[in-house]
C-alpha cells in the first residue's frame, strides 16, 4: 500500500498501555464520504484514499505500511460508577502522523472489529452513529469549537445485531491524541505510578511541550488540562452543545470534544435539558456540565497526586490549588461569550444582562440558536424586533429586555451596522438540528440515500453565513424538540 508518513509514538509507551490488534476486514467496503480538505491538511493524497486501496484501507482491510494498529487501554468512570478497565472496545488505532501545522494527530478507525477490550461486544459500529459523528464532529470544527476530526465514513456492506439489523460502518477519526482522563484512571487504580509517570511525560511531551520543561511540570500538566476543559465547556453552552455521556473515559486530556454517542443541541432553552436515554436523572444535561467537568478533573488530579508532591497532603494542597482555577477561567470563557453574543463585548455588566435574556427565554420557551441570531438583525434596529418576539409564549418579556438592551447598545458607541456583524459571527444561523439528523440518519439506513447527509453537511460547514436557499435547515422542530431523545451507537 502507499506510503503513509505514519510517526507513531504512543506505542513506544510499555506493553501495557494497549493491546496490538489489526482491524478485522469487512466484507465489501464503500466509501460514503471522505473528507478531502482534512486530508490534505494531514498531508495524505485524498485522490489515493478515495481510490480502491484506501478505501480498503479506511474500512480496516487493509494496514499500510508504516502503521502499527493498538486498542489503547484506559478505564473511567460512567455516570458517576468506577469500571477499572474500558479501552478500544471497537476502535483500532492505525498510527500517528504530523500535519502541514507541524501539530501530532491520531488516525483510528471506529467500528474496526472486535479487541481485547470488547467485552463480548461485535467491536463493530452501525451506520447511524458512525454518520452522526462525522456531521456533528464537521459542524462543531466548522463552529471554531475544538474537536477530533471525521477523515473518512465507509459502509462494511456488513449488518451489525442491535435491537434489530442494521448496515455497518467504519469511521475513521482524527484526533490530538486518544488520552483520556480514564487512561490515568487505568494505571493509577492499579497503583501503578511507573506507567502514571510514564503517560503524563508522554502527555506533556504531545500536548505541554513548554510545560514538560517547567520547575513542576506535572502541575503545569494539571493546569493545562484544567484550562483546557473550562475554554471548551463554556464553548459547548455558548452554542447550546450537550455532549451527553461525559464520564471521564470520555474526557481527553487534549481539550477537544470527543465520542459523540447521545450528544444533542438545544432548541427550546431549558438548562436542565438532557437528551440521554440513558441519563435517567439528568447527570449530564445542558447545565450540568461545567460542574461535571470538574468532578472528572478532580479524578485526573487524584491519579497525578504521586507526582505533584512527595507529602500526600502537600500534594492534595497543590491539586486544590489548581482545580480552583477552574472557575475563574470558565467564567472569564463563558460570560466574555455571552457578552459577545448581544454584541456588547467588553462590557463588564454585559453578561448578567444576557444571563437575565436566558431566564427570560427558559420562562418562554424560546429556541436558543435563533434567539441569539435573530438579536443580530434586532441590532440594527427595533423593527426586526418581531422575529425574536415571536420565539417567545409572552412576547412582552423580550419586550422589556430589548429596551435594557438598546440602551446598553447606544451607550457602547458602536455603529448598529458593526455590532450586528460582529453578533452574526459568535451566533450561528446554522447547527445541527436534532430532527434534521434524525431524518438524514433515517435516509441513509432506510433507503441507502446519502443525500440528506451531503446536503446537511453542505450547510453545517458555513454555520455562520446566512444561506437564504436553506434557510428552512435553521428552523425549529415542532414543540421546540420536547420529548427528543438520543441512544449510545454501541
Amino acid at each position: 500500500m502507499t506510503a503513509i508518513p505514519f510517526d507513531n509514538s504512543y506505542v513506544r509507551l510499555p506493553d501495557r498501555f494497549f493491546a496490538r490488534r489489526a482491524p478485522t476486514p469487512v466484507a465489501a467496503p464503500r466509501l460514503i464520504r471522505l473528507n478531502r480538505p482534512l486530508a490534505a491538511k494531514l498531508g495524505l493524497d485524498p485522490d489515493w484514499l478515495a481510490g480502491p486501496a484506501g478505501v480498503e484501507m479506511l474500512a480496516g482491510n487493509g494496514v499500510p505500511d508504516g502503521a502499527d494498529p493498538i486498542a489503547t487501554a484506559y478505564a473511567g468512570h460512567q455516570f458517576g460508577n468506577f469500571v477499572p478497565q474500558l479501552g478500544d472496545g471497537r476502535a483500532v488505532l492505525l498510527g500517528e502522523v504530523v500535519d502541514r501545522d507541524g501539530q501530532r494527530r491520531d488516525i483510528q478507525l471506529k467500528g474496526a472489529g472486535p479487541t481485547p477490550f470488547s467485552r463480548r461486544g461485535d467491536g463493530r459500529a452501525a451506520l447511524g452513529p458512525v454518520l452522526r459523528e462525522y456531521l456533528v464532529s464537521e459542524a462543531m470544527a466548522a463552529l471554531g469549537i475544538p474537536t477530533t476530526r471525521a477523515l473518512a465514513a465507509v459502509a462494511t456492506g456488513e449488518p451489525v445485531l442491535r435491537e434489530t439489523r442494521l448496515p455497518g460502518a467504519v469511521l475513521a477519526r482524527v484526533a490530538a491524541s486518544h488520552i483520556r482522563v480514564g487512561t490515568f484512571q487505568y494505571f493509577a487504580t492499579r497503583g501503578d505510578t511507573e506507567a502514571v509517570r510514564a503517560l503524563a511525560d508522554h502527555a506533556l511531551a504531545r500536548h505541554d511541550p513548554e510545560a514538560a520543561a517547567a520547575v513542576h511540570p506535572y502541575r503545569a500538566l494539571l493546569d493545562g488540562v484544567i484550562a483546557r476543559q473550562a475554554d471548551l465547556v463554556a464553548a459547548w453552552l455558548l452554542v447550546g452543545f450537550v455532549h451527553g455521556v461525559m464520564n471521564t473515559d470520555n474526557m481527553s486530556v487534549a481539550g477537544e470534544t470527543i465520542d459523540y454517542g447521545p450528544c444533542a443541541f438545544l432548541d427550546a432553552y431549558d438548562p436542565r435539558t438532557s437528551f440521554s436515554s440513558i441519563d435517567a436523572h439528568g447527570r449530564y444535561a445542558y447545565g450540568q456540565q461545567p460542574g461535571i467537568a470538574v468532578w472528572n478533573l478532580t479524578r485526573l488530579a487524584e491519579t497525578l497526586l504521586p507526582l505533584l508532591a512527595e507529602d500526600e497532603a502537600a500534594a492534595v494542597e497543590v491539586a486544590e490549588a489548581a482545580l480552583v482555577k477552574f472557575k475563574s477561567r470558565f467564567e472569564a470563557a463563558y460570560r466574555g461569550g455571552l457578552a459577545r453574543k448581544i454584541g456588547l463585548s467588553g462590557d463588564p455588566d454585559a453578561a448578567a444582562l444576557a444571563d437575565d435574556l436566558l431566564v427570560r427565554m427558559a420562562g418562554n420557551r424560546a429556541d436558543f440558536t435563533l434567539t441569539f441570531r435573530r438579536l443580530c438583525d434586532a441590532a440594527e434596529g427595533p423593527e426586526a424586533d418581531a422575529g425574536v418576539r415571536d420565539l417567545f409564549v409572552d412576547p412582552t418579556a423580550y419586550d422589556a429586555w430589548a429596551v435594557r438592551w438598546r440602551g446598553r447598545l447606544a451607550e457602547a458607541g458602536r455603529s448598529p451596522a458593526a455590532t450586528a456583524a460582529a453578533m452574526r459571527a459568535v451566533n450561528p444561523a446554522f447547527i445541527p438540528r436534532n430532527h434534521r439528523v434524525e431524518a438524514m440518519i433515517a435516509a441513509a439506513v432506510e433507503q441507502d440515500d446519502f443525500g440528506p447527509f451531503e446536503a446537511l453537511s453542505a450547510v453545517l460547514s458555513r454555520p455562520y453565513d446566512d444561506q437564504p436557499a436553506h434557510a428552512h435547515y435553521a428552523e425549529a422542530p415542532e414543540g421546540g424538540g420536547a420529548g427528543y431523545r438520543t441512544f449510545c451507537g454501541t
